[in-house]
């Protein structure tokens, strides 16, 4: 019984996906009875014959509790995925998204979702990775009520615009649509830093002014690439940096000019990329006013932030991922602790507040550049850095042993891959008596818990922070234990 490419079907929304998607069922009769519709190779039953009793739909900006009339787009064995025709009946937790181009831009995939259905989902996306893939029972048990954010707008204090061309020849400035570099043209974001607002503008004139060339992908071509802002929500400096394929900006004294007019400007700069690739940063940094770097705070601990720097996105939120990542680590100040993937300190320095010794590693050179000056800054001494993978680093001195080889308390705050199974086993020959782990990425957590459980790190806390509000992305902090 197959499935047909373009078949309509009525459908009730009845979960949501990884990314925020809403997910339905089709049951084999509903197949059997639509007749429109191309057929495609999916057959509603499977290989050794068994009939599977419903087909899993995936359907990108439904909600929970929606009834809607869905077009089939793709289809394999057991699920498909659709595309929303028409709501035959608006889930009750739908809202209208405040920014106008929501459902074409890439950035906010929840933003028509009610912000209190936001942080139930995210916090059962959490769950549910710790018991289906940590293979943890019971996990509800150990978890904390969800921590949201009191205004989950304007929340971001970094912004990458992509600048372009449309089809008219005219600039664009604005983020990619969803799983494509077309680029969706706005001056405003709802979760971006206020101040950009006033500063998309100003470029977007200056460019179509002095006729300044925009990247082209495909050739390779064009000067301007991107667009990268920072703002220092407690400082309430400004960052500014374009990202150009070339060394020069023409006409870059009467940019600055404008830019400087707006309050708490503090440092507008560029960054060379010259290579053809999707990755948007170059190595090469150059200011062209003020200083390289703003600063900000996170708690009572200072930070430079240049422009190449990993900074987290929402400070407001990320003091309270620390504070509950300080609390788990439970220091009095007698612990030797490692913080792997350390960035520019950021949990480094919080610890330090409270340990003995803190030793970080992190694979960016000028991260860690970046690290050693933030503690310097806050007249923080016990704290040394390395550079390097954490997984070649912390085994290497571990053979060694001596300082640095030991650790009461280990906080890893990974990529969203995870931790590297090397690291998790030479943690392990650690044996620290406390592992702390913040995860942007729930499944990876719920993995690399699944390895150190037999070891004998048990679970026995788990918070999770909404960082990233009107997007499927979710922050966790867990404490293991061999107690």
């Amino acid at each position: 019984m197959e499935l047909k490419k373009n078949s309509i079907y009525t459908i009730e929304i009845t979960d949501m996906g990884n990314e925020g998607e809403g997910i339905g069922h089709l049951s084999l009769s509903d197949v059997a009875n639509n007749k429109t519709g191309t057929d495609i190779s999916t057959k509603a039953s499977s290989e050794d014959g068994n009939n599977v009793q419903n087909i899993t739909v995936f359907v990108k900006d439904t909600v929970i509790g929606d009834v809607a009339e869905i077009s089939i787009m793709k289809a394999k064995k057991s699920i498909a995925y659709g595309r929303l025709v028409r709501l035959i009946t608006p889930s009750p937790y739908r809202v209208t998204p405040v920014c106008p181009v929501a459902k074409s831009c890439g950035g906010c995939s929840l933003q028509h979702i009610s912000y209190e259905k936001q942080l139930e989902y995210k916090w059962n996306k959490v769950r549910e990775c710790l018991r289906r893939i940590g293979k943890i029972e019971n996990p509800d048990t150990l978890m904390e009520p969800i921590y949201g954010m009191k205004e989950p707008y304007h929340y971001r204090n970094k912004a990458q615009f992509p600048v372009g061309r449309d089809k008219n020849g005219n600039i664009v400035i604005g983020f990619y649509a969803g799983r494509t570099h077309s680029i969706i043209d706005s001056d405003t974001c709802a979760i971006g830093a206020k101040v950009n607002d006033q500063i998309l503008p100003i470029i977007r004139t200056f460019l179509t002014e002095y006729n300044i060339s925009t990247y082209n992908e495909t050739t390779g071509q064009g000067l301007v690439r991107h667009i990268l802002t920072r703002v220092g929500f407690t400082t309430g400096e400004v960052m500014v940096c374009l990202i150009i394929n070339g060394k020069k900006l023409p006409h870059a004294d009467e940019l600055i000019s404008r830019l400087t007019k707006i309050s708490g400007m503090t440092s507008i700069c560029l960054n060379i990329n010259t290579e053809k690739t999707n990755k948007i940063l170059g190595p090469t940094c150059k200011t062209l006013w003020g200083s390289p770097y703003i600063t900000d705070y996170i708690g009572n601990v200072k930070y430079r932030i240049s422009p190449l720097s990993f900074y987290q996105v929402n400070p407001v939120q990320t003091k309270v991922l620390y504070e509950k990542a300080l609390e788990y680590a439970d220091l009095n100040g007698e612990e030797t602790v490692w913080d792997m993937y350390c960035g520019i300190g950021t949990i480094s320095l919080f610890l330090a507040q409270k340990a003995k010794q803190v030793y970080g590693v992190e694979i960016v050179p000028q991260a860690i550049l970046d690290a050693r000056k933030n503690a310097e800054l806050n007249d923080i001494h016990n704290v040394e850095f390395f550079t390097g993978k954490a997984e070649e680093v912390v085994p290497s001195i571990y053979e060694k042993g001596g300082d640095g080889s030991h650790a009461d308390v280990v906080v890893v705050d990974p990529p969203r891959k995870g931790c590297d199974k090397i690291l998790l086993d030479t943690l392990i020959r650690m044996n620290p008596k406390r592992l702390v782990y913040v995860s942007c990425d729930p499944a990876t957590l719920a993995r690399d818990i699944a390895i150190l459980t037999p070891a004998g790190y048990h679970l026995k806390k788990v918070a999770v922070v909404d960082q990233f509000g009107h997007t499927g992305h979710v922050e966790s902090v867990v404490l293991l234990s061999r107690a």
